[in-house]
């Protein structure tokens, strides 16, 4: 019996540069080697935190079959009322970065102190949103979770404290995020450009989907919660007046990831400016505007305070609050201008 092979699709020159098939742990071994300070357990943290990600995302996906949706009937640090999905996030990504052995602490939006794994020998802190936008989850819109990563200032070998966390926004190692929409995604930066990776579910892989993610310098996006607008400063007001006479669009889904995520696509700028309620902000620094400031610095955007970089900014307390606005690089000097 022969075989013919006249049929074979040969891939061009282009095609087989294209990076499909590039998995997440594939690209993470290729490029420890610009850490080599790290002997793999920064590589480990991120594969820990994505498995955790995929964890989460079957139990997303799962909302609507089991009873994991709505309210638990408590409140977390933050005075927030907690979701079922809060506390189910907190303890997969706790539980996986304790199992990982690389982090020696961690804080949580959801947790007040700082979480001894009892890794003293641990060189990384990890500071963690594990479901932003969590109440969002009953209508099936759009959730996150966020990441930051330290090298620690307290000793190898001896307890951490909450002296490794308070440390400026340029110093982490790593940040990203996992976005659980109409697929799963997630984009990570170690200050060498930013990556994004699309889970395959019927595979169990993420896939290199957006490599060297950029921001466009300018964008026709302003993304905020409009309901306070006339909480918001004078200044302010005045800018969104001027987003809305340039014809600009008002997308704002109420999930921070989500819509950081389509600014970082499509250019535009998110807006969270302080209100009488909340004078200082009410995004969390260390594992809200840190790690995604991180992102749009290192994708050629801007993050800013209204005052400052927001990577500038020295943390005095683990649940610290700050005004955000971030985005393209020219809405963002705009704005504070």
């Amino acid at each position: 019996m022969s075989v013919s092979f006249t049929s074979t699709y040969l891939m061009t020159n282009e095609e087989l540069a294209l990076p499909v098939g590039i998995t997440l742990d594939r690209f993470i071994m290729r490029n420890q080697e610009a850490f080599p300070f790290a002997s793999g357990e920064l590589s480990q943290l991120l594969r820990d935190i994505a498995l955790a990600g995929k964890i989460i995302n079957r139990e997303i996906n799962r909302a609507g079959l089991i009873d994991i949706t709505g309210q638990m009937g408590s409140q977390n640090v933050q005075g927030e009322v907690q979701q079922k999905l809060d506390v189910i996030a907190n303890i997969r990504f706790i539980r996986a970065l304790k199992n990982g052995g690389e982090a020696c602490a961690i804080i949580s939006e959801e947790e007040t102190e700082v979480i001894l794994p009892g890794n003293n020998h641990g060189k990384y802190v990890v500071a963690i949103d594990p479901l932003d936008g969590s109440s969002n989850i009953d209508t099936n819109v759009s959730i996150g979770t966020i990441f930051s990563i330290y090298r620690r200032k307290t000793p190898v070998g001896t307890v951490p404290t909450s002296i490794d966390f308070l440390q400026k926004g340029r110093e982490q190692i790593a940040a990203g995020y996992i976005l659980y929409g109409s697929s799963t995604i997630f984009v990570y930066t170690t200050g060498k450009g930013v990556n994004g990776f699309t889970y395959d579910n019927s595979l169990g892989e993420y896939f290199l989907s957006h490599p060297q993610m950029q921001v466009s310098k300018s964008g026709k996006i302003f993304s905020c919660n409009e309901g306070n607008l006339f909480d918001f400063p004078q200044a302010i007001q005045q800018y969104i007046e001027s987003c809305k006479r340039k014809n600009y669009a008002g997308r704002y889904i109420g999930s921070l990831v989500a819509d950081f995520h389509r600014n970082l696509l499509k250019g535009g700028i998110y807006l969270y400016p302080p209100t009488e309620k909340t004078p200082s902000g009410k995004l969390r620094l260390l594992y809200e505007c840190f790690p995604l400031a991180f992102i749009a610095e290192q994708a050629g955007g801007k993050a800013t305070d209204g005052v400052q970089a927001i990577l500038d900014i020295v943390p005095t307390d683990l649940h610290q609050r700050a005004p955000l606005y971030i985005g393209s690089q020219e809405m963002v000097d705009e704005v504070t201008q």
